[in-house]
């Protein structure tokens, strides 16, 4: 298996080096609701809930991690999921612990550049000890990232991921 994935990128001719991370900075449902709402609630770096007339929402920041093949460190996007209030109490209250055992069931809630219908996923969240984000393993679905996911992707496929997001 290879070390480092890199590429040359066709878009800006740069040496890019490295497994290709990108992170969204919010949950979308967030950035959607109006400046009186959004101000209301509260966005951290890992934490997120505000409340609009559906009553009060909650997020945190995970990692979903899709395979390369022949590359050892995989293709990494930082994304927002949705947790019902049980769930974030208790992913709050456990967040210091080291050994960690639970389980939480959540929805995907970014819209992802370059897969479509990225939205509302189904996922299961597994917190990560010694404060590490927590990943997600998603349903199984008839969608390209849940096959991208599942089966991993190529490094050509990586590159030309990398660069739609690098450079639209």
């Amino acid at each position: 298996m290879a070390g480092i994935f890199s590429f040359i990128c066709s878009c800006c001719g740069k040496r890019h080096e490295g497994s290709p991370s990108f992170g969204m900075k919010a949950p979308d449902p967030f950035l959607e609701q109006s400046t009186e709402i959004r101000s209301k609630g509260h966005l951290g770096d890992d934490l997120c809930h505000y409340e609009d007339e559906d009553g009060v929402h909650y997020f945190i920041r995970v990692t979903l991690e899709i395979p390369i093949h022949g590359i050892e460190d995989g293709f990494l996007w930082g994304v927002w999921v949705s947790l019902s209030k049980k769930s974030y109490d208790d992913y709050i209250e456990t967040y210091n612990q080291s050994e960690i055992d639970s389980v939480y069931f959540g929805w995907l809630c970014n819209y992802l550049p370059y897969y479509k219908k990225t939205y509302a996923l189904a996922c299961d969240v597994y917190p990560q000890s010694h404060k590490q984000r927590p990943y997600i393993i998603l349903h199984e679905v008839d969608n390209d990232l849940y096959d991208d996911f599942k089966n991993g992707i190529s490094i050509e496929k990586a590159q030309e991921i990398a660069e739609f997001c690098m450079h639209g």
